[in-house]
This record gives structure tokens, C-alpha cells and sequence, in this order.
């Protein structure tokens, strides 16, 4: 444990040995099996998760009973409803995974006190916040102008080895596509290679 979450704060900021051994007392480890959720729409978020092992997706279902997938996360990344987890507001998503995993885990208060109390932490948080609201506007970017193709090649290359570990249905959902469509757009990008 531990491994994948200090490659990504090294990857980032530059923080001591020791600083690194104090960060991990703030961090609750948790396995989760597949299809156990860690959040339930509704609830309150109290947890960012980073995944070390496996992958989760976040998702809605909307009042038509359709569901929505809003997010993947692998290995090195992390997941959370972020409004739910700092307004303490009712969450609209569901965290599921999609495999067993092993997350670790940060509570608001842990999150506050490790930024206080590790400075180079909440540098890491800034530039996280900062890559997510970059990738939130390329993803918006992308439902806006790309063609399917371009969504799911975008995807793999966002992903890699995404389309092998998760159920083409939650790939279509992720993409906007319905099953069908992404069908034959894996079908036409295969004839072309």
C-alpha cells in the first residue's frame, strides 16, 4: 500500500522521507470488492479516494432510470463527488467498483490537517484540482465537437487498457453513445487497421 499514492505526490511536489511516513497516518486503507459501492447516491461524501489497485466509476441514474457513467478511475488516480465531499451536501452519484480494489482513503478533517501540517500536500491537492478542471473542460470540449470515433480512440489513449477491463455498455454510457453506436465504431476503427 502506499506506492502508487507516493509516485503521484513525487510526480508533482517535492516532499522528504519523512513527511511521506507522516502522510500515511492520515489515510485510511479500505478494500473494496467488485460491485461494492463507496458511495450511494444520496449519502453524504465523506471519503477521497485514491485507487492504488483497481478501478471504480462514478455514475448517475437519471429520472428516466438511465444511468449516466460520469467518471473512471484507475490505479494513481482519485475519486470523489468533490461538491458532496466539501459542502457536505448530498451526493447525486453512486462509487462503485468495477474490480476488487484497495483504495486509500482521506476524510475532509484528514485532508485539512495533512495540508496544515505538510505544505507540499496541499500544492499536490492544487495541482490535482487544477488537472481536473483541465480534463473536466476537454471532456466537455469533446461530447461538444468530436465524432464518435474520436471519443473512444481519445479514451484508450486517456486510459490506457480501459476497453479491456470495462464492459463496452459503460464504455458507450462514458462516451454518450448507446451500445449499438459503439459497436460499430470499434467494428470501423478495426477495418481500418
Amino acid at each position: 500500500m502506499f506506492q502508487q499514492l507516493f509516485k503521484s505526490i513525487q510526480e508533482k511536489v517535492i516532499v522528504t522521507h519523512e513527511e511521506m511516513e507522516l502522510c500515511k497516518t492520515f489515510f485510511i486503507p479500505k478494500k473494496l470488492r467488485k460491485k461494492q459501492t463507496l458511495l450511494q447516491e444520496g449519502d453524504i461524501c465523506i471519503y477521497n479516494a485514491f485507487i492504488e489497485k483497481g478501478i471504480l466509476r462514478s455514475f448517475y441514474i437519471d429520472e428516466k432510470g438511465n444511468e449516466h457513467l460520469v467518471q473512471f478511475a484507475i490505479e494513481g488516480w482519485w475519486i470523489t463527488d468533490l461538491s458532496s465531499f466539501l459542502t457536505n451536501s448530498n451526493s447525486i452519484y453512486t462509487i462503485e467498483a468495477l474490480e476488487d480494489s484497495e483504495l486509500l482513503l482521506l476524510t475532509t478533517a484528514a485532508r485539512e490537517a495533512l495540508m496544515n501540517q505538510i505544505p507540499m500536500f496541499e500544492r499536490y491537492q492544487r495541482l490535482l484540482l487544477q488537472n481536473a478542471y483541465i480534463a473536466n473542460q476537454a471532456r466537455i470540449n469533446s461530447a461538444l465537437t468530436e465524432t464518435a470515433e474520436e471519443k473512444y480512440i481519445n479514451l484508450g489513449n486517456a486510459y490506457p487498457g480501459i476497453v479491456k477491463r470495462v464492459p463496452q455498455h459503460m464504455i458507450a454510457s462514458y462516451l454518450g453513445l448507446t451500445p449499438e453506436t459503439l459497436s460499430r465504431v470499434r467494428k470501423q476503427i478495426s477495418n481500418k487497421s
